[in-house]
């Protein structure tokens, strides 16, 4: 409901790039540029200054990019609002999250909260922690799912889990018949590392700088930025890799690859996080509510079945 200018000139403004916002509001480029024309016609002021191929705010753009964010959130509040009294939840649910919860802990989720609300349609977006912590922050995702605790002041944690760290690796490769496998045990085997900004990867990190390992002692045979990346190395026998349990299980039990605990056990933390201060639906706050409570019934179902 809200004036599209001013959706337009938001995006353009939190993605510093008419290319970017274009893409995220499935706009073309001309579309857009036309839009930020109609809006400094309208106010008569030069809202962006561009040069060298950088966008920036002029002082009247950030003052309009302050008004632009709160008439976005209370129209946002208002169609919300009007929806909720047709009494059924509906509407789309912008969901960040990293690819091992994407992949192991979000379908069956999804799944019951879709048959019990069918006209919700989730958008699931994926990236490492860092960058679902700041989409978030921004308010392009109403939600998000990360491997770590988190600081960043513009997220709210909401909840959290454990997941258990194991080493995965071939089930021909030399650490595959180890019951416990310490930092020293890893330190002279190719080591397959996540992405920076993946929790994952700093979870690994400060396992071996625990045990005294450094960096430069740790033999590194590639970062990838995806977990299905890692595992498709790791199953080819390139070097071993640190994943949580969960994400390993299936790829175990088909024989994929091996799965050998921690020693000392370690642990990453998941936690699904919101936006500070922002105006939650109806459909979100359930979401978020019910998210807590499926947490908590899967864990004790595989704690019952272990």
């Amino acid at each position: 409901m809200s004036d599209r200018r001013l959706q337009v000139f938001h995006a353009v403004a939190k993605h510093g790039s008419f290319t970017r916002a274009a893409e995220h509001l499935h706009m073309t480029q001309p579309a857009v540029t036309f839009q930020i024309k109609q809006l400094e016609d309208h106010l008569n002021a030069r809202l962006l200054e561009r040069g060298h191929g950088k966008i920036s705010l002029t002082s009247t753009g950030e003052l309009v990019l302050a008004y632009a964010e709160q008439i976005l959130d209370l129209s946002e509040e208002l169609d919300s609002r009007v929806a909720e009294l047709a009494g059924e939840l509906a509407g789309k649910l912008d969901i960040g999250s990293i690819p091992a919860i994407a992949g192991y802990w979000l379908p069956p989720i999804l799944e019951r909260f879709k048959s019990k609300y069918p006209r919700v349609l989730p958008r699931v977006t994926m990236g490492n922690s860092r960058h679902i912590e700041e989409g978030v922050a921004a308010r392009d995702m109403d939600i998000g799912f990360i491997e770590a605790a988190t600081d960043n002041p513009g997220v709210e944690p909401r909840v959290a889990t454990r997941e258990e760290l194991v080493v995965i690796c071939s089930p021909s490769h030399p650490l595959a018949g180890h019951e416990r496998l310490t930092a020293r045990d890893l330190a002279a085997h190719p080591f397959i590392d996540r992405d920076p900004g993946s929790g994952l990867r700093q979870a690994a990190h400060d396992f071996f700088k625990a045990a005294g390992v450094p960096d430069d002692e740790i033999n590194l045979c590639a970062e990838l930025g995806s977990l299905t990346a890692v595992k498709h190395f790791v199953a080819a026998g390139m070097g071993f890799a640190i994943t949580s349990k969960r994400a390993s299980r299936l790829d175990v039990q088909e024989g994929r690859m091996t799965a050998i605990p921690l020693e000392p056990r370690t642990f990453t933390t998941l936690q699904m996080i919101l936006p500070r201060d922002k105006f939650r639906s109806r459909l979100i706050s359930t979401f978020a509510d019910f998210v807590c409570e499926e947490i908590a019934r899967i864990s004790q179902e595989e704690d019952a079945a272990s």
